[in-house]
């Protein structure tokens, strides 16, 4: 019975990354040794044991075969015979597939150390074809190693995956546990980008892949590109080190400029109220988190009034502040913003311009919030309780307004 450190553990390591986890296989025993050492089971799909003090989970070596469509086809044998060597060829990538022995020394059979050394995602053998997980995990790694690049030959076997219809078997709550991953690594952009190289963007998110090509005004967008514009915008909110939800948010906000008629190409009018469909059946389809959906709905619907909020009246800002939910969810009201500056900021040269809009907002809501609803509501008419707080927290708004400095901001 000898025990291995594997996967990502031995990769980070070698990056000169901390390691966080670290996964452990066991070769040469059954799951009765393993208990009879006080190891206690509790893998469901093939043996797992957590060790009697550390509590780490330690797996049987074990292979896989293919028996139907989808992640959870597959028939696990997991025996005293099983090899490191057949252990490591059913993983995904050569740089997920080394292991250490308890002495420290590196395992290595299919080249994960030359293919960190090159900055390569390579697949170790044809039974990467078997997951089509594997094509997100891959994207989602490319999101967070940014320097590295998917071989062509993978590349190659990933768009077969797709054209065969392995992705379609995917279940939602993987795509978006991956997906979720991805987008809080260092640059989400690449993680997109390595979706749609494949193909896998359009079966997996259409509505962001017909962005890609959707030309916008130049005047506001020297990018033009609508998918490019979400890519900066994604990436600028990773650069922020921003919350799930308002990282969401920002890849979702345009989404219906993908479905504007060409014939109106640069111009978007209306596609707010199309992304907010879009955000909405895209959530509903890969199962994503309430907190997550309801931002993103939230600026998809308004983005446009928050970038025009110095112009707007008194009445209209409070309008805006109770579509958002500022006055009882403060907190998510901070996300709306944040989200919101991740659109203007995601474009070539405004990274350091001026952007007033949520300052402005964040003070509106200040002055809104010092009126005594209470107060308000115990004088007036019990049918005009609503209108009569409204009408007092725009004046307040109208008031601090009319004492900001003439060259404010």
């Amino acid at each position: 019975m000898k025990t291995y450190i594997v996967g990502g553990a031995v990769r980070d390591r070698l990056l000169g990354l901390p390691v966080a986890d670290r996964d452990y296989v066991v070769v040469g025993a059954t799951p009765d040794e393993m208990v009879a050492l006080g190891y206690q089971p509790v893998g469901k799909d093939f043996p797992v044991f957590l060790h009697p003090h550390t509590h780490a989970e330690y797996a049987l070596a074990r292979t896989e075969r293919k028996s139907g469509r989808g992640y959870k086809g597959f028939k696990v044998y997991a025996a005293a015979d099983v090899t490191l060597e057949e252990d490591l060829l059913r993983r995904d990538l050569t740089i997920n597939a080394m292991a250490e022995d308890e002495a420290g020394a590196l395992v290595d059979p299919y080249g994960g150390q030359r293919d960190l050394a090159a900055r390569v995602f390579r697949h170790v053998s044809e039974a990467f074809a078997e997951d089509p997980v594997r094509i997100l995990r891959v994207a989602r790694f490319a999101a967070r190693f940014t320097t590295f690049t998917v071989a062509p030959e993978t590349n190659t076997l990933m768009r077969q995956m797709v054209d065969n219809g392995e992705v379609d078997a995917l279940v939602p709550e993987r795509v978006w546990q991956e997906v979720a991953r991805g987008l809080m690594d260092a640059q989400p952009s690449r993680m997109f980008h390595v979706l749609r190289d494949c193909g896998a963007l359009a079966r997996l998110f259409p509505e962001i892949d017909r962005l890609f090509g959707v030309p916008q005004p130049p005047e506001h967008h020297p990018e033009v590109d609508t998918g490019v514009h979400i890519m900066l915008v994604i990436d600028w909110s990773a650069r922020q080190g921003l919350s799930l939800p308002v990282r969401f948010a920002a890849l979702t906000h345009d989404l219906g400029k993908g479905v504007t008629p060409p014939e109106r190409w640069p111009k978007h009018h209306g596609h707010e109220s199309k992304s907010v469909e879009l955000v909405r059946a895209l959530s509903e389809r890969i199962r994503v988190p309430a907190d997550c959906r309801d931002l993103a709905v939230a600026v998809a619907r308004e983005h446009g009034h928050v970038h025009r909020a110095l112009e707007l009246r008194p009445g209209t800002v409070v309008e805006l502040l109770e579509r958002v939910d500022a006055f009882r969810r403060p907190d998510r009201f901070e996300e709306f913003l944040q989200a919101c500056e991740c659109d203007f900021r995601g474009r070539p040269g405004y990274e350091n311009k001026p952007f007033p809009a949520p300052d402005f907002l964040r003070q509106a809501l200040q002055a809104a919030q010092a009126i005594d609803a209470a107060e308000v509501a115990r004088n007036a008419d019990p049918a005009q309780i609503r209108e009569a707080i409204f009408l007092a927290r725009a004046a307040a708004v109208a008031a601090w307004r009319d004492r900001l400095p003439k060259d404010w901001p």
